[in-house]
């Protein structure tokens, strides 16, 4: 497969890199935005010149419905107004895939679209799921699209201890769009992207 030599090993190297990002001390965050039920928070990422955004916030629903929206499928294009198309790539077990997405324009497209290709991998976290996914260096590139790259980012969901009907939705995102755009747009489409996609998930969660 192109640009990814194991996909087990390959696999088992993101999952560990995203449970260190889950254990990274309060203290190292500082908060970037936040709102009555979701807060952001950011740290300089030591992956590129960015930052690794962090997000959370308790959800209305069990663990397995939250994923099945957030993982690579039709569900998501349903629901995730930034995302315009998601196509798989390779498909390698029930759990493991390549997808190619596109996104929308942001800020009044002074963020023009973009399409990225990653690897994604969903695995068992505590009672719970991880969804993690990290860019590839594909090839194929189509003129119409500015290719961003996505460094290793996920989504932790696992049951409230004093509910399972609710999850604890954990995210990780450090996105570096590439093209002439300041770091500092980035960074507030970035935190106000996550807030949206927080409430797009609840509002999709409630009509499904």
């Amino acid at each position: 497969m192109e640009g990814l030599p194991d996909a087990a090993d390959f696999a088992t190297k993101l999952k560990n890199t995203l449970i260190q990002y889950h254990s990274i001390e309060d203290d190292m965050w500082r908060v970037a935005k936040k709102t009555r039920d979701v807060t952001i928070w950011r740290k300089p990422s030591e992956e590129f010149n960015g930052y690794l955004f962090k997000a959370q916030g308790v959800i209305d629903d069990v663990v397995s419905s939250v994923m099945d929206h957030i993982r690579p499928g039709p569900c998501r294009l349903d629901w995730d107004r930034l995302m315009t198309s998601l196509d798989i790539l390779e498909h390698f077990e029930e759990n493991c895939c390549v997808m190619r997405y596109t996104t929308a324009g942001q800020l009044w497209n002074i963020i023009s679209p973009r399409e990225f290709v990653d690897f994604s991998y969903t695995v068992d976290y505590k009672g719970g799921l991880l969804s993690c996914g990290v860019s590839l260096d594909w090839s194929e590139k189509r003129a119409e699209f500015v290719r961003g790259y996505n460094h290793p980012c996920g989504w932790f969901c696992v049951p409230l201890k004093d509910n399972a009907n609710q999850s604890l939705l954990t995210g990780y995102i450090q996105t570096d769009l590439h093209g002439m755009i300041p770091q500092s747009a980035v960074d507030t489409a970035m935190a106000s992207t996550l807030i949206n996609f927080y409430g797009d998930l609840r509002k999709a969660l409630q009509k499904a």
